[in-house]
């Protein structure tokens, strides 16, 4: 029986993990890990960041949006010269209440961004952020888009948005069209999740790695989804626990940047955030995380310095 499927069955994922792995064995996992991106190994080894830059006139955050071919060339180039080697690009903001946006015009705009992107920054690893499988597959076959970022939770209906994590009679059914176009693609894959706790990610993510494994998919990233289908107090339950993420032995990405969770928290703006989230940054990295996905890059690399010092002197 396949490992997942084993830890699937199970209704004791908090005694696996708490009991059976302690904390500390957890958090000392330091395993080198390797992204194939297009047939370059990427090495997570060392935490990574990626870089937000967002084709949309409505992001949450209004120094993430970027339209004009200077403005995305203008942000590329920083995101690169800043310390990122990888560019993630959004054409569908993901803020509640955001307006709908047809597949053809987030494919206008991501064609938009990517050749100006792959103009400027040729040896960039591009990610995309979309939920739809044929905007996934024309961002790879037509601009050579490296990782796709899928913020549909792994919603078998390929919902955007969805509040909900997919139940097991709606896993096991059949496969989400993104998981059969991504293991088609093959090139990694960010599979979020919307679930409110630990245990039901662990849970979810166990099914659905398991799916792609079937499929054929080979790198897969882990993203908590902090903000998706989550109170603010459970946000902060989830990062507490998140180095539990580790017993899936695959790569966890965060992304927490200037997100509501801190400036609700904090009684601040969005733009008043950097501080909060170069705080939750360093709290991640502790916990395990391999890959940032930030909007202020600069900052996101400089406590990856610092996490690494610390980590050294630990040695």
């Amino acid at each position: 029986m396949s490992d997942y499927l084993f830890l699937a069955n199970r209704t004791d994922v908090f005694f696996v993990v708490s009991i059976i792995i302690p904390t500390f064995v957890v958090m000392k996992q330091t395993a080198s890990r390797l992204l194939n991106v297009g047939g370059r190994l990427i090495s997570l080894s060392r935490p990574q960041v990626m870089g937000i830059l967002n084709c949309t006139p409505d992001s949450f955050y209004a120094g993430s949006r970027q339209q004009t071919e200077q403005e995305i060339v203008s942000r590329a180039n920083l995101i690169v010269d800043e310390g990122a080697q990888m560019i993630d690009v959004g054409a569908y903001s993901t803020r509640p209440g955001a307006e709908r946006v047809s597949e053809e015009e987030e494919m206008r705009r991501l064609r938009f961004a990517l050749s100006l992107v792959r103009r400027e920054q040729p040896d960039a690893v591009i990610s995309v952020d979309t939920f739809r499988p044929d905007v996934a597959k024309m961002a790879v076959e037509e601009y050579g888009a490296g990782i796709i970022n899928d913020v549909s939770g792994g919603n078998p209906n390929g919902a955007f948005g969805s509040t909900v994590s997919p139940s097991a009679d709606m896993i096991t059914a059949d496969y989400p069209p993104m998981f059969r176009m991504v293991a088609q693609l093959q090139v990694p894959y960010v599979l979020m999740s919307s679930a409110a706790t630990i245990h039901d990610m662990i849970l979810g993510f166990a099914r659905q790695v398991q799916q792609m494994r079937d499929l054929g998919q080979k790198d897969i990233i882990l993203d908590p989804g902090f903000g998706f289908g989550k109170t603010i107090a459970q946000n902060y339950e989830l990062l507490k626990q998140l180095q539990q993420l580790q017993m899936m032995q695959l790569p966890v990405l965060v992304g927490l940047s200037r997100k509501s969770m801190i400036w609700r928290q904090l009684d601040v703006t969005p733009e008043e955030s950097l501080n909060g989230t170069t705080a939750l940054h360093m709290a991640s990295l502790m916990k395990g995380v391999s890959l940032l996905r930030v909007h202020d890059v600069k900052m996101a690399v400089e406590s990856i310095e610092l996490f690494l010092a610390m980590e050294r002197v630990e040695e």
